[in-house]
Protein backbone atom coordinates (compact mmCIF):
# COMPACT_ATOMS: atom_id res chain seq x y z
CA UNK A 1 0.00 0.00 0.00
CA UNK A 2 3.22 2.22 0.97
CA UNK A 3 4.69 1.32 -2.50
CA UNK A 4 1.26 2.09 -4.44
CA UNK A 5 1.28 5.80 -2.36
CA UNK A 6 4.17 6.44 -3.44
CA UNK A 7 3.63 5.44 -6.64
CA UNK A 8 0.41 8.07 -6.90
CA UNK A 9 2.56 10.82 -5.49
CA UNK A 10 4.88 10.10 -8.05
CA UNK A 11 2.78 10.08 -10.99
CA UNK A 12 0.80 12.90 -9.75
CA UNK A 13 4.08 15.09 -9.93
CA UNK A 14 4.77 13.64 -13.35
CA UNK A 15 1.68 14.01 -15.00
CA UNK A 16 1.68 18.12 -13.39
CA UNK A 17 4.49 18.74 -14.75
CA UNK A 18 3.90 17.69 -18.29
CA UNK A 19 2.58 20.25 -20.53
CA UNK A 20 2.58 18.43 -23.50
CA UNK A 21 -0.83 17.53 -24.21
CA UNK A 22 0.04 13.99 -25.95
CA UNK A 23 2.75 12.96 -24.30
CA UNK A 24 0.22 13.48 -20.73
CA UNK A 25 -2.53 11.27 -22.64
CA UNK A 26 0.06 8.80 -23.49
CA UNK A 27 1.53 8.80 -19.89
CA UNK A 28 -2.05 8.14 -18.06
CA UNK A 29 -2.60 4.96 -20.21
CA UNK A 30 1.15 3.83 -19.63
CA UNK A 31 0.78 4.60 -16.14
CA UNK A 32 -2.92 3.24 -15.39
CA UNK A 33 -1.64 -0.41 -17.04
CA UNK A 34 1.41 -0.07 -14.83
CA UNK A 35 -0.56 0.47 -11.84
CA UNK A 36 -2.84 -2.50 -12.23
CA UNK A 37 -0.46 -4.65 -14.50
CA UNK A 38 -2.55 -4.37 -17.50
CA UNK A 39 -2.15 -5.85 -21.08
CA UNK A 40 -4.11 -3.22 -22.66
CA UNK A 41 -5.43 -0.03 -22.31
CA UNK A 42 -7.68 2.93 -23.96
CA UNK A 43 -8.05 6.29 -22.95
CA UNK A 44 -11.08 8.45 -24.75
CA UNK A 45 -11.88 12.04 -24.03
CA UNK A 46 -14.96 13.48 -24.72
CA UNK A 47 -16.35 15.86 -27.58
CA UNK A 48 -16.47 19.69 -27.24
CA UNK A 49 -20.38 19.13 -27.45
CA UNK A 50 -20.20 16.69 -25.15
CA UNK A 51 -21.87 14.10 -28.03
CA UNK A 52 -19.42 11.61 -28.56
CA UNK A 53 -16.03 10.13 -26.86
CA UNK A 54 -13.00 9.64 -28.91
CA UNK A 55 -10.21 7.32 -28.84
CA UNK A 56 -7.30 9.43 -28.06
CA UNK A 57 -4.94 6.50 -26.87
CA UNK A 58 -5.25 2.96 -27.42
CA UNK A 59 -2.22 0.42 -26.53
CA UNK A 60 -2.02 -3.55 -26.01
CA UNK A 61 1.29 -4.29 -24.94
CA UNK A 62 1.32 -8.42 -26.08
CA UNK A 63 0.06 -7.39 -29.53
CA UNK A 64 1.83 -3.91 -29.90
CA UNK A 65 -0.29 -2.22 -30.87
CA UNK A 66 0.38 1.62 -29.68
CA UNK A 67 -1.86 3.86 -31.26
CA UNK A 68 -2.68 7.55 -31.09
CA UNK A 69 -0.61 10.36 -29.22
CA UNK A 70 2.31 10.58 -30.92
CA UNK A 71 2.13 7.11 -32.81
CA UNK A 72 -0.21 5.35 -35.44
CA UNK A 73 -2.85 7.77 -36.03
CA UNK A 74 -6.33 6.50 -35.05
CA UNK A 75 -9.26 6.20 -37.83
CA UNK A 76 -11.38 4.52 -35.59
CA UNK A 77 -15.04 6.19 -35.63
CA UNK A 78 -15.97 7.71 -32.08
CA UNK A 79 -18.15 6.50 -29.68
CA UNK A 80 -21.64 8.44 -29.30
CA UNK A 81 -23.17 8.97 -26.00
CA UNK A 82 -26.54 9.95 -28.08
CA UNK A 83 -28.83 7.28 -29.56
CA UNK A 84 -30.56 9.10 -33.32
CA UNK A 85 -33.77 9.78 -30.90
CA UNK A 86 -31.37 11.73 -28.71
CA UNK A 87 -31.73 9.24 -25.94
CA UNK A 88 -28.60 8.21 -23.85
CA UNK A 89 -26.56 5.36 -25.02
CA UNK A 90 -26.00 3.16 -21.93
CA UNK A 91 -25.11 -0.07 -24.07
CA UNK A 92 -21.46 0.36 -24.65
CA UNK A 93 -19.75 0.45 -21.54
CA UNK A 94 -17.66 3.38 -22.29
CA UNK A 95 -20.28 5.69 -23.28
CA UNK A 96 -22.23 4.53 -19.57
CA UNK A 97 -19.46 5.49 -17.80
CA UNK A 98 -18.83 8.57 -19.33
CA UNK A 99 -22.83 9.48 -18.92
CA UNK A 100 -23.10 8.33 -15.25
CA UNK A 101 -19.89 8.56 -13.66
CA UNK A 102 -19.74 5.23 -12.42
CA UNK A 103 -17.07 2.49 -12.37
CA UNK A 104 -17.87 -0.50 -13.88
CA UNK A 105 -15.33 -3.65 -13.01
CA UNK A 106 -16.15 -6.55 -15.42
CA UNK A 107 -14.49 -9.77 -14.56
CA UNK A 108 -15.03 -11.64 -18.09
CA UNK A 109 -16.52 -9.32 -20.98
CA UNK A 110 -18.22 -12.72 -22.88
CA UNK A 111 -20.52 -13.38 -19.69
CA UNK A 112 -21.05 -10.11 -18.87
CA UNK A 113 -24.65 -8.73 -19.17
CA UNK A 114 -26.21 -5.66 -19.93
CA UNK A 115 -23.72 -4.22 -22.25
CA UNK A 116 -22.99 -4.48 -26.21
CA UNK A 117 -19.27 -5.85 -26.34
CA UNK A 118 -19.96 -6.79 -29.99
CA UNK A 119 -16.60 -4.16 -30.82
CA UNK A 120 -14.44 -5.96 -28.11
CA UNK A 121 -15.22 -9.30 -29.68
CA UNK A 122 -14.78 -8.24 -33.33
CA UNK A 123 -11.17 -6.93 -32.33
CA UNK A 124 -10.53 -10.11 -30.90
CA UNK A 125 -11.38 -12.09 -33.89
CA UNK A 126 -9.71 -9.97 -36.15
CA UNK A 127 -5.91 -10.20 -33.81
CA UNK A 128 -6.44 -13.22 -32.68
CA UNK A 129 -6.59 -11.63 -28.56
CA UNK A 130 -8.74 -12.73 -25.70
CA UNK A 131 -10.28 -9.69 -23.79
CA UNK A 132 -11.17 -10.70 -20.49
CA UNK A 133 -11.22 -8.38 -17.53
CA UNK A 134 -12.63 -4.88 -17.87
CA UNK A 135 -11.75 -2.24 -15.80
CA UNK A 136 -13.31 1.35 -17.04
CA UNK A 137 -13.17 4.67 -14.85
CA UNK A 138 -14.54 8.07 -15.89
CA UNK A 139 -12.03 10.92 -15.54
CA UNK A 140 -13.72 13.54 -13.75
CA UNK A 141 -11.92 17.55 -13.15
CA UNK A 142 -12.15 19.48 -10.15
CA UNK A 143 -15.63 20.47 -11.08
CA UNK A 144 -16.60 16.60 -11.08
CA UNK A 145 -17.53 17.05 -14.43
CA UNK A 146 -16.26 14.15 -16.60
CA UNK A 147 -14.27 14.88 -19.10
CA UNK A 148 -13.28 11.19 -20.91
CA UNK A 149 -12.80 7.44 -19.76
CA UNK A 150 -9.65 5.67 -19.08
CA UNK A 151 -10.50 1.69 -19.96
CA UNK A 152 -8.27 -1.01 -19.22
CA UNK A 153 -7.80 -4.78 -20.43
CA UNK A 154 -6.77 -7.75 -19.08
CA UNK A 155 -5.32 -7.25 -15.64
CA UNK A 156 -2.36 -10.25 -14.75
CA UNK A 157 -0.89 -12.19 -12.35
CA UNK A 158 2.85 -10.50 -11.27
CA UNK A 159 4.18 -14.52 -10.89
CA UNK A 160 2.13 -16.24 -13.53
CA UNK A 161 1.05 -13.76 -16.53
CA UNK A 162 -2.63 -15.20 -16.32
CA UNK A 163 -5.52 -12.75 -16.62
CA UNK A 164 -6.92 -12.04 -13.42
CA UNK A 165 -10.27 -9.76 -12.30
CA UNK A 166 -9.21 -6.25 -11.35
CA UNK A 167 -8.56 -6.17 -7.57
CA UNK A 168 -10.22 -3.41 -5.77
CA UNK A 169 -6.76 -1.89 -4.62
CA UNK A 170 -6.41 -1.62 -8.47
CA UNK A 171 -9.52 0.24 -8.81
CA UNK A 172 -8.89 2.76 -6.23
CA UNK A 173 -5.75 3.44 -7.68
CA UNK A 174 -7.19 3.97 -10.96
CA UNK A 175 -9.81 5.96 -10.08
CA UNK A 176 -7.30 8.09 -7.84
CA UNK A 177 -4.96 8.54 -11.48
CA UNK A 178 -8.20 9.65 -13.31
CA UNK A 179 -8.93 11.91 -11.06
CA UNK A 180 -5.29 14.03 -10.95
CA UNK A 181 -5.02 13.16 -14.86
CA UNK A 182 -8.29 14.55 -15.42
CA UNK A 183 -7.32 17.93 -13.35
CA UNK A 184 -4.45 17.84 -14.82
CA UNK A 185 -5.98 17.80 -18.48
CA UNK A 186 -8.41 20.10 -17.64
CA UNK A 187 -5.28 22.83 -16.38
CA UNK A 188 -3.92 22.22 -19.35
CA UNK A 189 -6.25 22.94 -21.24
CA UNK A 190 -7.42 25.59 -19.60
CA UNK A 191 -3.96 27.36 -19.88
CA UNK A 192 -3.89 26.11 -23.74
CA UNK A 193 -7.39 28.36 -23.54
CA UNK A 194 -6.01 31.54 -22.07
CA UNK A 195 -2.98 31.35 -24.27
CA UNK A 196 -4.87 30.83 -27.42
CA UNK A 197 -7.61 33.82 -25.98
CA UNK A 198 -4.37 35.94 -25.02
CA UNK A 199 -2.71 35.24 -28.31
CA UNK A 200 -5.44 35.95 -30.10
CA UNK A 201 -6.54 39.46 -28.46
CA UNK A 202 -3.15 40.35 -28.82
CA UNK A 203 -3.46 39.50 -32.93
CA UNK A 204 -6.77 41.41 -33.03
CA UNK A 205 -5.20 44.21 -31.51
CA UNK A 206 -2.33 44.01 -34.02
CA UNK A 207 -5.40 43.64 -36.65
CA UNK A 208 -6.99 46.62 -35.06
CA UNK A 209 -4.01 49.00 -35.63
CA UNK A 210 -3.50 48.19 -38.89
CA UNK A 211 -6.78 48.93 -39.68
CA UNK A 212 -6.31 52.43 -38.67
CA UNK A 213 -5.07 52.99 -42.04
CA UNK A 214 -5.84 51.26 -45.08
CA UNK A 215 -2.38 52.27 -45.67
CA UNK A 216 -0.31 50.14 -43.57
CA UNK A 217 -2.78 47.59 -43.52
CA UNK A 218 -0.89 44.51 -42.90
CA UNK A 219 2.18 46.02 -41.61
CA UNK A 220 2.55 44.08 -38.40
CA UNK A 221 1.93 41.21 -40.00
CA UNK A 222 4.96 41.26 -42.55
CA UNK A 223 6.43 42.36 -39.90
CA UNK A 224 5.75 39.58 -37.74
CA UNK A 225 6.92 37.25 -40.54
CA UNK A 226 10.19 38.66 -41.40
CA UNK A 227 11.05 38.77 -37.73
CA UNK A 228 10.34 35.11 -37.08
CA UNK A 229 11.84 33.78 -40.96
CA UNK A 230 15.04 35.84 -39.40
CA UNK A 231 14.75 33.88 -35.82
CA UNK A 232 14.41 30.46 -37.33
CA UNK A 233 17.06 31.03 -39.63
CA UNK A 234 18.98 32.05 -37.02
CA UNK A 235 18.46 28.54 -34.93
CA UNK A 236 19.65 27.02 -38.33
CA UNK A 237 23.30 28.65 -38.10
CA UNK A 238 26.18 26.30 -37.40
CA UNK A 239 28.81 29.32 -38.13
CA UNK A 240 29.95 32.53 -37.56
CA UNK A 241 28.19 35.02 -34.64
CA UNK A 242 25.01 33.71 -34.32
CA UNK A 243 26.07 29.66 -34.06
CA UNK A 244 25.77 29.87 -30.79
CA UNK A 245 22.30 31.36 -30.32
CA UNK A 246 19.42 28.65 -29.95
CA UNK A 247 16.04 30.15 -29.36
CA UNK A 248 13.76 27.85 -27.31
CA UNK A 249 9.79 27.61 -28.56
CA UNK A 250 9.31 29.77 -25.73
CA UNK A 251 11.45 32.64 -26.62
CA UNK A 252 10.02 32.23 -30.21
CA UNK A 253 6.72 32.66 -29.43
CA UNK A 254 7.87 35.56 -27.27
CA UNK A 255 9.74 37.27 -30.28
CA UNK A 256 6.30 36.72 -32.16
CA UNK A 257 4.00 38.36 -29.25
CA UNK A 258 7.01 41.47 -29.21
CA UNK A 259 6.37 41.69 -33.04
CA UNK A 260 2.63 41.90 -33.50
CA UNK A 261 3.02 44.42 -30.39
CA UNK A 262 6.02 46.20 -31.70
CA UNK A 263 3.26 49.10 -32.70
CA UNK A 264 0.44 48.94 -29.89
CA UNK A 265 1.69 52.79 -28.96
CA UNK A 266 -0.16 53.76 -32.69
CA UNK A 267 -3.49 52.93 -31.21
CA UNK A 268 -3.53 56.75 -30.05
CA UNK A 269 -1.83 58.38 -32.83
CA UNK A 270 -4.31 60.11 -35.18
CA UNK A 271 -5.30 58.61 -37.91
CA UNK A 272 -4.92 61.98 -40.19
CA UNK A 273 -0.91 61.92 -39.64
CA UNK A 274 -0.86 57.97 -40.14
CA UNK A 275 -2.50 58.71 -43.03
CA UNK A 276 -1.07 61.85 -43.92
CA UNK A 277 -0.72 61.82 -47.63
CA UNK A 278 -0.17 64.95 -48.21
CA UNK A 279 2.02 68.19 -46.61
CA UNK A 280 -1.46 69.84 -46.23
CA UNK A 281 -3.52 66.90 -45.28
CA UNK A 282 -5.49 66.79 -42.25
CA UNK A 283 -8.93 65.18 -42.41
CA UNK A 284 -8.82 66.51 -45.57
CA UNK A 285 -6.05 68.03 -48.01
CA UNK A 286 -6.25 71.49 -47.44
CA UNK A 287 -4.79 71.75 -51.41
CA UNK A 288 -8.76 71.92 -52.45
CA UNK A 289 -9.34 74.84 -50.06
CA UNK A 290 -5.84 76.88 -51.67
CA UNK A 291 -7.32 75.78 -55.18
CA UNK A 292 -10.53 77.77 -54.78
CA UNK A 293 -8.63 80.58 -53.12
CA UNK A 294 -6.88 80.53 -55.99
CA UNK A 295 -9.56 80.96 -58.56
CA UNK A 296 -11.24 83.51 -56.58
CA UNK A 297 -7.75 85.36 -56.97
CA UNK A 298 -8.43 84.66 -60.85
CA UNK A 299 -11.41 86.02 -60.61
CA UNK A 300 -10.92 89.17 -58.41
CA UNK A 301 -8.25 89.62 -61.36
CA UNK A 302 -11.08 89.11 -64.14
CA UNK A 303 -13.38 91.51 -62.50
CA UNK A 304 -10.64 94.14 -62.03
CA UNK A 305 -9.84 94.04 -65.93
CA UNK A 306 -13.88 94.45 -66.69
CA UNK A 307 -14.02 97.08 -64.37
CA UNK A 308 -11.34 98.62 -66.32
CA UNK A 309 -12.02 98.17 -69.92
CA UNK A 310 -15.59 99.74 -68.15
CA UNK A 311 -13.99 102.59 -67.34
CA UNK A 312 -11.83 102.92 -70.30
CA UNK A 313 -14.53 102.65 -72.68
CA UNK A 314 -16.50 105.54 -71.02
CA UNK A 315 -13.42 107.83 -71.12
CA UNK A 316 -12.64 106.58 -74.71
CA UNK A 317 -9.10 105.08 -74.20
CA UNK A 318 -10.41 101.50 -75.90
CA UNK A 319 -6.48 101.65 -77.10
CA UNK A 320 -5.38 101.46 -73.47
CA UNK A 321 -7.48 97.68 -73.27
CA UNK A 322 -4.71 95.90 -75.12
CA UNK A 323 -2.43 96.69 -72.07
CA UNK A 324 -4.54 95.98 -69.21
CA UNK A 325 -5.33 92.91 -70.82
CA UNK A 326 -2.12 91.66 -71.20
CA UNK A 327 -1.08 92.68 -67.16
CA UNK A 328 -4.62 90.61 -66.66
CA UNK A 329 -2.52 87.53 -68.40
CA UNK A 330 0.61 87.95 -66.69
CA UNK A 331 -1.16 87.90 -63.61
CA UNK A 332 -3.53 84.61 -64.82
CA UNK A 333 0.15 82.78 -65.42
CA UNK A 334 1.66 84.32 -62.28
CA UNK A 335 -1.54 82.72 -60.27
CA UNK A 336 -1.20 79.54 -62.29
CA UNK A 337 2.27 79.26 -61.92
CA UNK A 338 2.19 80.02 -57.79
CA UNK A 339 -0.62 77.12 -57.95
CA UNK A 340 1.45 74.49 -60.00
CA UNK A 341 4.23 74.81 -57.40
CA UNK A 342 1.88 74.81 -54.50
CA UNK A 343 0.76 71.65 -55.45
CA UNK A 344 3.68 69.96 -56.86
CA UNK A 345 5.89 70.16 -53.07
CA UNK A 346 2.54 69.45 -51.44
CA UNK A 347 2.79 66.01 -52.72
CA UNK A 348 6.54 65.79 -50.37
CA UNK A 349 7.40 62.84 -52.76
CA UNK A 350 11.31 65.09 -52.94
CA UNK A 351 13.46 67.22 -50.41
CA UNK A 352 12.30 70.66 -50.63
CA UNK A 353 14.72 72.74 -52.23
CA UNK A 354 15.94 76.35 -50.56
CA UNK A 355 14.88 77.52 -53.40
CA UNK A 356 11.33 76.38 -53.66
CA UNK A 357 10.85 77.05 -49.89
CA UNK A 358 11.79 80.98 -50.30
CA UNK A 359 9.23 80.99 -53.23
CA UNK A 360 6.84 79.64 -50.99
CA UNK A 361 7.51 81.83 -48.03
CA UNK A 362 7.46 84.95 -51.15
CA UNK A 363 3.82 83.73 -52.13
CA UNK A 364 2.61 84.12 -48.38
CA UNK A 365 3.17 87.91 -48.65
CA UNK A 366 0.91 88.30 -51.57
CA UNK A 367 -2.43 90.18 -49.67
CA UNK A 368 -6.10 89.52 -51.08
CA UNK A 369 -9.01 91.21 -49.19
CA UNK A 370 -11.74 89.44 -47.75
CA UNK A 371 -14.49 90.05 -45.88
CA UNK A 372 -12.61 93.92 -46.19
CA UNK A 373 -9.95 92.24 -44.37
CA UNK A 374 -6.35 92.25 -46.10
CA UNK A 375 -4.94 88.26 -45.47
CA UNK A 376 -2.25 86.49 -46.78
CA UNK A 377 -2.53 84.18 -49.75
CA UNK A 378 -1.16 81.46 -47.63
CA UNK A 379 -1.78 81.12 -43.77
CA UNK A 380 1.82 80.56 -41.34
CA UNK A 381 0.23 76.99 -40.88
CA UNK A 382 -0.03 76.12 -44.47
CA UNK A 383 3.47 77.53 -45.24
CA UNK A 384 4.93 75.50 -42.23
CA UNK A 385 3.58 72.45 -43.84
CA UNK A 386 4.57 73.02 -47.56
CA UNK A 387 7.96 74.05 -46.50
CA UNK A 388 8.60 70.52 -45.04
CA UNK A 389 12.24 69.73 -46.19
CA UNK A 390 11.35 65.96 -46.48
CA UNK A 391 8.13 63.96 -46.67
CA UNK A 392 5.14 65.11 -45.48
CA UNK A 393 4.99 65.74 -41.70
CA UNK A 394 5.96 68.71 -39.57
CA UNK A 395 8.44 68.53 -36.56
CA UNK A 396 4.88 68.38 -34.17
CA UNK A 397 3.35 65.31 -35.82
CA UNK A 398 7.08 63.96 -36.49
CA UNK A 399 6.56 63.49 -32.60
CA UNK A 400 3.59 62.74 -31.96
CA UNK A 401 4.45 59.94 -34.77
CA UNK A 402 7.68 58.56 -32.63
CA UNK A 403 5.71 58.81 -29.54
CA UNK A 404 4.02 55.51 -30.28
CA UNK A 405 7.43 53.75 -29.35
CA UNK A 406 7.25 55.05 -25.71
CA UNK A 407 3.81 54.52 -25.72
CA UNK A 408 4.36 51.18 -26.72
CA UNK A 409 6.67 50.98 -23.86
CA UNK A 410 3.99 52.33 -21.32
CA UNK A 411 1.01 50.39 -22.51
CA UNK A 412 2.62 46.85 -22.32
CA UNK A 413 4.24 47.51 -18.93
CA UNK A 414 1.27 47.73 -17.51
CA UNK A 415 0.31 43.91 -18.83
CA UNK A 416 1.02 41.62 -16.22
CA UNK A 417 3.19 39.52 -18.72
CA UNK A 418 4.01 35.83 -17.59
CA UNK A 419 7.33 35.04 -16.91
CA UNK A 420 8.25 33.29 -20.04
CA UNK A 421 6.88 36.26 -21.74
CA UNK A 422 8.90 39.07 -19.35
CA UNK A 423 10.68 40.33 -22.25
CA UNK A 424 8.20 41.54 -24.65
CA UNK A 425 7.92 45.07 -23.54
CA UNK A 426 11.76 44.91 -23.83
CA UNK A 427 12.05 44.04 -27.17
CA UNK A 428 8.61 45.66 -28.78
CA UNK A 429 10.01 48.79 -27.79
CA UNK A 430 13.38 48.48 -29.43
CA UNK A 431 12.41 48.70 -32.59
CA UNK A 432 13.33 52.40 -33.61
CA UNK A 433 16.22 52.63 -31.51
CA UNK A 434 19.92 52.27 -33.09
CA UNK A 435 23.31 50.86 -32.60
CA UNK A 436 24.55 54.13 -32.88
CA UNK A 437 22.02 55.56 -30.17
CA UNK A 438 20.63 58.08 -31.87
CA UNK A 439 17.07 56.10 -31.96
CA UNK A 440 14.37 56.46 -29.61
CA UNK A 441 12.58 56.47 -27.06
CA UNK A 442 15.57 55.79 -25.08
CA UNK A 443 18.39 56.24 -26.99
CA UNK A 444 19.77 52.44 -26.73
CA UNK A 445 23.56 52.06 -28.03
CA UNK A 446 25.23 49.10 -29.15
CA UNK A 447 24.88 46.42 -26.76
CA UNK A 448 21.97 47.66 -24.82
CA UNK A 449 19.64 46.55 -27.61
CA UNK A 450 19.08 43.16 -27.26
CA UNK A 451 19.01 40.83 -30.74
CA UNK A 452 15.57 40.44 -30.70
CA UNK A 453 15.13 43.30 -30.34
CA UNK A 454 17.68 44.34 -33.19
CA UNK A 455 15.73 41.34 -35.46
CA UNK A 456 12.27 43.30 -35.16
CA UNK A 457 14.12 47.36 -35.87
CA UNK A 458 15.26 45.41 -39.13
CA UNK A 459 12.20 43.57 -39.80
CA UNK A 460 10.39 47.01 -39.41
CA UNK A 461 12.83 48.63 -41.36
CA UNK A 462 12.76 46.44 -44.38
CA UNK A 463 9.37 46.17 -44.58
CA UNK A 464 8.63 49.95 -44.50
CA UNK A 465 11.14 50.78 -47.18
CA UNK A 466 9.69 48.09 -49.52
CA UNK A 467 5.98 48.16 -48.90
CA UNK A 468 4.10 49.60 -51.71
CA UNK A 469 0.87 51.05 -50.03
CA UNK A 470 2.50 53.94 -48.31
CA UNK A 471 0.50 57.44 -48.82
CA UNK A 472 3.77 59.62 -49.07
CA UNK A 473 6.13 57.23 -51.22
CA UNK A 474 6.57 54.20 -53.40
CA UNK A 475 7.51 50.80 -53.00
CA UNK A 476 11.28 51.36 -53.16
CA UNK A 477 12.97 48.54 -55.72
CA UNK A 478 15.17 45.64 -54.83
CA UNK A 479 17.72 47.00 -55.34
CA UNK A 480 16.98 50.42 -53.89
CA UNK A 481 16.16 48.70 -50.92
CA UNK A 482 19.58 46.90 -50.29
CA UNK A 483 21.52 50.02 -51.07
CA UNK A 484 19.27 52.09 -47.91
CA UNK A 485 19.74 49.36 -45.38
CA UNK A 486 23.71 49.22 -46.38
CA UNK A 487 23.90 53.38 -45.98
CA UNK A 488 22.06 52.16 -42.23
CA UNK A 489 24.40 49.71 -41.61
CA UNK A 490 27.05 51.66 -42.28
CA UNK A 491 26.35 54.55 -39.99
CA UNK A 492 25.29 52.44 -37.15
CA UNK A 493 21.41 52.26 -37.44
CA UNK A 494 20.96 48.51 -38.15
CA UNK A 495 22.46 45.31 -37.13
CA UNK A 496 24.90 44.45 -40.01
CA UNK A 497 25.34 40.44 -39.17
CA UNK A 498 21.34 40.35 -39.47
CA UNK A 499 20.92 42.47 -42.73
CA UNK A 500 23.58 40.11 -44.33
CA UNK A 501 22.41 36.54 -43.33
CA UNK A 502 18.85 38.19 -44.13
CA UNK A 503 19.80 39.83 -47.74
CA UNK A 504 21.57 36.65 -48.48
CA UNK A 505 19.64 34.31 -47.78
CA UNK A 506 16.63 32.33 -49.86
CA UNK A 507 14.02 33.62 -46.99
CA UNK A 508 15.36 37.39 -48.71
CA UNK A 509 14.69 36.09 -52.01
CA UNK A 510 11.40 34.02 -51.21
CA UNK A 511 9.82 37.19 -49.33
CA UNK A 512 10.44 39.50 -52.46
CA UNK A 513 9.01 37.22 -54.96
CA UNK A 514 5.43 37.02 -52.61
CA UNK A 515 5.13 40.20 -51.32
CA UNK A 516 6.90 43.22 -53.91
CA UNK A 517 4.94 44.20 -56.89
CA UNK A 518 6.83 43.07 -60.36
CA UNK A 519 8.35 46.31 -61.12
CA UNK A 520 9.95 46.78 -57.65
CA UNK A 521 12.01 43.72 -58.65
CA UNK A 522 15.20 44.92 -60.36
CA UNK A 523 17.93 42.28 -59.70
CA UNK A 524 18.21 38.44 -60.29
CA UNK A 525 15.90 36.66 -58.05
CA UNK A 526 17.14 32.71 -58.21
CA UNK A 527 18.69 31.56 -55.29
CA UNK A 528 19.15 27.88 -54.56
Amino acid sequence: MLENIRKLIDIGAALSHEENETKLMEMIVDVGRMCTNSDGGTLYIKSEDGRTLRFAIIQTRSLNIFMGGSREKITWPDINLFNEDNTENHTNVSSHVALTGKTIDIKDVYTAKGFDFSGTKAFDQQTNYRSKSMLVVPLKDHENEIIGVIQLINSQDIKTGSVIPFSTESQKITESLSSQAAVVLTKNKLLKGLEELFNSFLRTIAKAIDEKSHYTSGHINRVTEITMKIANRINEENSGRFSSVKFSNDELNELRIAAWMHDIGKITTPEYIIDKATKLETIYDRISEIETRFELFKKDAEIKLLNKKLELIKGGKEKEIITHEEEYQKEIAEIDNAFALISEVNKGAEAMSDNNIQRVKDLAKNMWERRGKKEPWLSENEVTNLTIIRGTLTHEERDIIQNHASLTESMLKELPFPKKLKNVQKYACCHHETLAGTGYPNKLKGSEIPLQGRIIAFADIFEALSASDRPYKTGKTTSEVINIIGNMVKHQNLDGDIANMFLNDKIFFDYVKENFNPNQIDIEMDCT
